[in-house]
């Protein structure tokens, strides 16, 4: 399959990112000259998305060395990992950020012997490693992943893990698209996902881009379609996966997945290696992100809610393994709770 969009894309001296808080009102790339700029564009959500987070904080970290005056090797990796902590810090949830600062950091540690200017080449070329292989991995999800879906399926999915989440073509998305290509006839409803509404914004316009049948759905809706025999498998992407297969998600997919197991509707989840943290024993050790009550208060600028109340405001929360049907990796498909065998 070929590429649907272009999320991201290196140019050597900056990093090229579609502008997605302006979808699906505006297509704009932005350029990311440094570090700071990335930190931002990642906080801001300008890119989002678990694999595609990762690869932008790897390609920051990058930029980072790129600017770097000394040439004194421990000053250089002392600001290499005071550089990856700022970056850290940005977005505490997904893995992916982490993983690719950290296997940056790790193949820079490998060629001490190198002079500064060569280990900063190793470092730009394992970012485009990581690159192509989240391209290939999308692929790889497709394949297995499109295996379940047959033809005239109706899929629920929630938030967006499409092309806009990844280099390639997405995660849960990855076996729509695929399903399509090979002339299945398929409906996707989409979950609009409040706060920030990323399936509306960015699914729907994924999607209706790919000219597949969809339908946008109020994230309350969900339990009735199913209640109505509307809906046949769910498919969702994932932030970070625990060692036994709890899975954190956009927020609001733990009320999916429990809905699905109440009808008896399959639920999905889609995701490279990258995401799961096998350091973690369970859910419970995922830290969960808590973002700005103004997205809650305000929809595109407009204040919906009174001045002066108190906001909760998490940006993702925790599936348990035992609501999860299977995992969609690239190396296959396995029982979430059966992921604890699976290596990198």
């Amino acid at each position: 399959m070929e590429q649907i969009i272009k999320t991201l894309s290196w140019k050597k001296s900056f990093l090229e990112i579609m502008d997605q808080s302006r979808l699906p009102s505006q297509e704009k790339y932005i350029k990311l000259f440094t570090v700071n700029q990335v930190y931002q564009a990642i906080k801001t959500l300008k890119i989002r998305g678990a694999p595609a987070i990762g690869l932008a904080a790897a390609f920051g970290l990058l930029l980072a060395t790129k600017q770097m005056k000394t040439k004194n090797k421990d000053k250089f990796f002392y600001l290499i990992q005071q550089k990856a902590e700022y970056l850290k810090g940005c977005r505490p949830t997904a893995y992916n950020l982490f993983y690719g600062i950290d296997r940056l950091i790790d193949v820079a540690k490998q060629h001490l012997h190198l002079s500064i200017e060569e280990i900063i080449m190793t470092m730009e070329k394992e970012c485009l490693n990581m690159f192509y292989e989240d391209l290939q991995n999308s692929f790889k999800i497709a394949e297995y992943g499109e295996k379940l879906i047959k033809d005239g399926m109706r899929i629920l999915t929630h938030c967006n893990a499409g092309a806009l989440a990844t280099s390639g073509i997405g995660t849960a998305l990855a076996p729509i698209y695929l399903a399509a290509k090979r002339n299945k006839k398929v409906e996707v409803f989409v979950d609009e996902t409040r706060p920030v509404l990323q399936g509306a914004r960015l699914t729907m316009w994924e999607l209706k881009k790919a000219k597949i049948k969809c339908t946008l759905v109020c994230d309350n809706m969900a339990g009735f379609l199913m209640q109505q025999k509307k809906i046949d498998i769910v498919i969702t992407g994932a932030d970070r996966i625990a060692r036994n297969g709890d899975t954190a998600n956009k927020i609001g997919t733990y009320s999916v997945a429990v809905l699905a197991k109440f009808h008896d509707i399959p639920f999905y989840i889609a995701a490279p290696l990258s995401t799961f943290d096998f350091s973690l024993p369970d859910g419970n050790a995922i830290p969960i992100e808590q973002r700005n009550k103004k997205e809650i208060e305000y929809i595109q600028g407009k204040r919906i809610a009174p001045l002066n109340i108190n906001v909760y405001n998490p940006a993702f929360d925790v599936t348990p393994c035992n609501l999860i049907t299977g995992v969609i990796t690239e190396k296959g498909l396995f029982r979430a709770d059966r992921i604890k065998n699976l290596t990198r």
